[in-house]
């Protein structure tokens, strides 16, 4: 029989950020959630903004999460579906699946730890080391910054990397672009990210001087919600699509998929609600034959990449893991050894902040 959950506390952090993603990201900001149920046992989850939202994530687990959760059994999988019904109709995503997503992610570390295991290998384990790629929150950098980023990544043995796209003139992103592949050699990928800057028409036309440089994706091109404009970009364009950090729920992923307006996509485990949806999520990429590559949150999606059948690309940001950032006070339950991570045996999530 499954224990009930007792308790939900919420503890509000603020991360700086040692390379800000800009002018107006500095920091992040985390909600940590401790679930405690009735047989004493703890997990302990997080939800994730960088920039705005944190008050109002920590108020909706405080509030509403907790009103629905306590006294219910304390099984992520069982308990996600009927909450995400009972939060509905105050939003299906945004605010509701990132606050979600901190109790979905605490009893998923709770019932890791029970069976005395890693999120891994608790899932399954399917792979021992995942591929990470190098990427970076660049747009503002000035390009010998960015140039040296690009070396930094060579260096460290990352054999694909991810640049920032989206200047106001085309022929800086060209130039950019250009120096990076240039560092990088014929062999290494090289991804770009427009991060919703561009309308169709500017992305058809920058895709295609920019394909020059041979891309093995564009993501998030056009407005993360224009499903219509995406797959008329689909249809003009020979880089394949990447989008999905700013999708929230399994419908809308399907939405994208099925319309054929996306190649691979990438949810953030975060942003949809937790491990819960994020495993189906999973699963719909691969019953439509559609890759997957986690967004951000390199030490929970590198383990949850090693729980997936087939191979995932792992994104880390430059400076920007829980580690570097040294918002843990525990060791690290991901280690990045040139483009391979690996887990390192911490149970649970293996996720203590400090």
């Amino acid at each position: 029989m499954t224990a009930a959950i007792r308790s939900l506390a919420t503890r509000r952090i603020r991360v700086p950020l040692s390379r800000p993603w800009g002018p107006d990201v500095r920091d992040l900001s985390l909600v940590e959630v401790v679930v405690e149920d009735s047989d004493g046992a703890q997990g302990r989850g997080f939800s994730w903004t960088p920039s705005i939202g944190a008050a109002a994530v920590e108020a909706h687990l405080a509030n509403d999460i907790t009103a629905f959760a306590l006294g219910r059994d304390a099984d992520a999988a069982t308990l996600w579906h009927p909450l995400w019904a009972h939060l509905h109709e105050g939003g299906s995503g945004g605010i509701t699946t990132i606050a979600m997503a901190g109790l979905d992610l605490a009893l998923w570390d709770l019932a890791a730890r029970r069976a005395g295991l890693g999120i891994t290998d608790h899932l399954g384990r399917q792979h021992d080391a995942a591929t990470v790629y190098g990427s970076g929150v660049n747009l503002h950098y000035p390009l010998p910054e960015l140039v040296a980023q690009a070396e930094r990544w060579v260096e460290a043995g990352f054999e694909a990397v991810k640049v920032k796209v989206g200047s106001p003139h085309l022929a800086d992103d060209v130039a950019r672009i250009r120096a990076v592949r240039e560092v990088l050699g014929p062999d290494r990928g090289l991804m770009i990210d427009a991060n919703q800057r561009w309308s169709l028409e500017q992305a058809e036309r920058a895709i295609g001087e920019l394909s020059a440089f041979d891309l093995g994706w564009i993501e998030e091109p056009l407005r993360a919600d224009d499903l219509a404009g995406h797959v008329a970009l689909h249809a003009r364009i020979d880089v394949p699509i990447a989008l999905g950090e700013n999708v929230h729920t399994r419908y809308r992923f399907a939405e994208f998929i099925d319309a054929g307006a996306v190649d691979l996509v990438q949810p953030n485990i975060v942003r949809v609600g937790g491990i819960t949806p994020f495993l189906e999520i999973a699963a719909l990429a691969t019953s439509r034959g559609v890759d997957l590559a986690p967004h951000l949150l390199l030490e929970l999606s590198a383990q949850l990449a090693l729980a997936l059948p087939g191979d995932h690309l792992v994104e880390a940001v430059e400076d920007a893991s829980f580690e570097s950032l040294g918002a843990l006070a525990s060791p690290t339950p991901i280690q990045v050894d040139a483009s391979l991570a690996r887990t390192t045996g911490q149970l649970g999530l293996g996720l203590q902040f400090a």
